[in-house]
């Protein structure tokens, strides 16, 4: 559940620095787009450190190669995180995560049904893990896939004489 921490705290952050004026991080899907960039480098990280070896033994047995998947899927994560924050990259980057996501889950069903732990703590069960998938899943396509334009006009304010006049 650290992951979903770092999503939700990153998230929260930038959209305040939003608030603040920082005009690209306005809006909740700009923001979101920023804490999943985080919560991927989060989680690539430990296809690289010492939590390598858990991961390796949370591959199924019928996946070849366990050591070259976890790379593979460590190095996607980063590259996706990144490309969310790319306008040109974004709807590619989207999809590929989601398609990550997915092929990863496959993984946490074996861990979750071999009774595996990581750094010693049990894995998230199997219920839990696969409703934050879906989560996941849900809100990548909410800030990174959906149409351009789909988000809501925003309410602009208008100071001085004419304020609250239409014309």
């Amino acid at each position: 559940m650290v992951p979903l921490l770092v999503l939700v705290t990153v998230t929260l952050a930038t959209r305040l620095a939003g608030v603040a004026g920082v005009a690209p991080l306005r809006s909740w899907a700009g923001a979101t787009r920023v804490g999943f960039a985080a919560m991927f480098c989060f989680t690539a990280a430990a296809h690289f450190n010492s939590m390598r070896s858990d991961l390796l033994r949370m591959v199924p047995p019928w996946v070849p190669n366990p050591e070259l998947m976890v790379s593979f899927t460590g190095l996607c994560e980063i590259f996706g995180g990144i490309g969310l924050l790319v306008p040109a990259t974004r709807r590619v980057a989207a999809a590929a995560l989601i398609a990550l996501l997915l092929a990863v889950l496959p993984a946490n069903v074996h861990a979750a049904f071999t009774g595996m732990t990581l750094r010693g703590a049990a894995v998230t069960p199997l219920v839990p893990r696969i409703l934050l998938q879906i989560v996941f899943i849900v809100l990548i396509w909410w800030c990174g896939l959906r149409a351009p334009g789909s988000e809501p006009p925003r309410m602009h304010t208008r100071t001085g004489a004419g304020a609250g006049i239409r014309a």
